[in-house]
């Protein structure tokens, strides 16, 4: 009797070292076999070639290659409720990682991120500020727009938030230096809506401007047109004013900064040959739909590398400490490299003797290495030796 017992002992025990040894390598994979992975648009469409797009086919590339359930939610309307109910309703489908892409997402995590903490949250440009104008508003505070003066962690569950934000000066710098240097001379910035990303861009795309123009001694001889539609999409307002830009004022080239705002100077740009510049991912393919040949570059931050990267750390190594908590500027990580940077210009840019592909990766080593520096400052226009026409909103 006593050897039988201590052969069941013996047993038992081998049977539960097994099922602990079982448990501790189903907990080793459980991080990416019970990851589902949920992409909220902002207030477009996954078929916008901007931002939305490039975050849907990030996400499901990265799912289909690691066999992980994936879905995307459109809101009903553009407002913080709106997207909100979509966060509850992913939650409710049984999605535990959101990815988010848009400044319009601050509100969203500061109404959602509290309520499921066991969730994890990645929104791309998402700032402090832009949680900041919500948070401190729900709290019954006035707002001063100076993120500076606050603990943006008061404001909002941060333990579950991942906020990934660009260097847009730095791109737009690049965008506006090759201008230059491919020969235009006139040039036009339109941004969407005045949001510091948007100002990045169009700060950037200036110092840019200008300092292509100093090298090349012609600062006489450069233009900037200088406005915002105050709005992300083009209509006939904005479409009549890129007219009198491209037709009157014999603007050659516009970057347009501001989701689908790109519309209008495309529209008005098709009638006199013009010339534009895309931004956020490389837009040649939707915008030289206007007219073969009209993207001469692109302004873009990388919204891919920015879902895969974090994805795989999160979900495949398990690293979401890492991420926890951080709002996160994403920039310049290779001066050897362009194509591993977060921001940069396509390799569909219209190179020509001004400015060549030999041109742009030593314009990134000298970003990259400090010889040049670009102002982030969203505050003051840039002093440049350029002429720039600020002219406000344009609605």
């Amino acid at each position: 009797m006593k050897t039988a017992k201590k052969l069941t002992a013996l047993l038992l025990s081998l049977a539960m070292v097994f099922a602990l040894a079982a448990c501790g390598n189903g907990d080793s994979k459980g991080s990416t076999a019970d990851s589902r992975v949920a992409m909220i648009t902002d207030y477009g469409d996954i078929t916008d070639e901007s931002f939305n797009q490039t975050t849907y086919e990030a996400c499901q590339a990265f799912c289909k290659e690691n066999n992980l359930d994936f879905n995307y939610y459109k809101p009903n309307g553009d407002s913080t409720p709106e997207r909100v109910a979509m966060v509850d309703a992913a939650v409710a489908d049984g999605y535990n990682v959101i990815v988010m892409p848009g400044y319009a997402f601050g509100g969203t995590i500061v109404e959602a991120a509290g309520n499921y903490p066991d969730v994890k949250f990645i929104a791309l440009d998402v700032a402090a500020g832009d949680i900041l104008e919500a948070g401190v508003t729900k709290a019954g505070k006035e707002y001063d727009y100076n993120p500076g003066n606050w603990d943006v962690t008061e404001y909002y569950h941060a333990e579950n938030v991942y906020c990934a934000v660009y260097q847009e000066e730095l791109s737009g710098y690049m965008a506006g230096y090759a201008a230059v240097k491919l020969g235009y001379r006139h040039l036009g910035f339109l941004g969407g809506m005045a949001v510091p990303a948007v100002v990045r861009y169009g700060y950037g795309f200036v110092q840019g401007v200008d300092a292509a123009a100093v090298e090349l001694g012609v600062s006489g001889d450069v233009t900037v047109e200088y406005a915002y539609g105050n709005q992300f999409w083009g209509d006939g307002d904005i479409t009549a004013y890129m007219d009198t830009w491209y037709s009157t004022s014999n603007v050659e080239i516009v970057f347009a900064a501001g989701g689908s705002i790109y519309t209008s100077a495309c529209e008005a740009a098709a009638k006199v040959g013009g010339k534009l510049i895309g931004v956020d991912v490389d837009q040649a393919p939707i915008i030289d739909k206007y007219g073969e040949g009209m993207t001469v570059t692109s302004a873009m931050k990388g919204l891919a590398p920015t879902v895969m990267d974090t994805l795989d750390d999160v979900i495949n190594n398990n690293n979401w400490s890492k991420y926890a908590g951080k709002i996160e500027t994403l920039g310049m990580v290779s001066g050897d490299d362009p194509t591993a940077n977060y921001v940069q210009i396509p390799a569909s840019t219209q190179w020509g003797d001004g400015f060549s592909e030999a041109d742009y990766k030593a314009l990134v080593k000298s970003l990259f290495d400090g010889t040049i520096t670009v102002s982030n400052d969203t505050t003051a226009e840039p002093a440049v030796s350029i002429t720039v026409n600020y002219q406000g909103n344009i609605k």
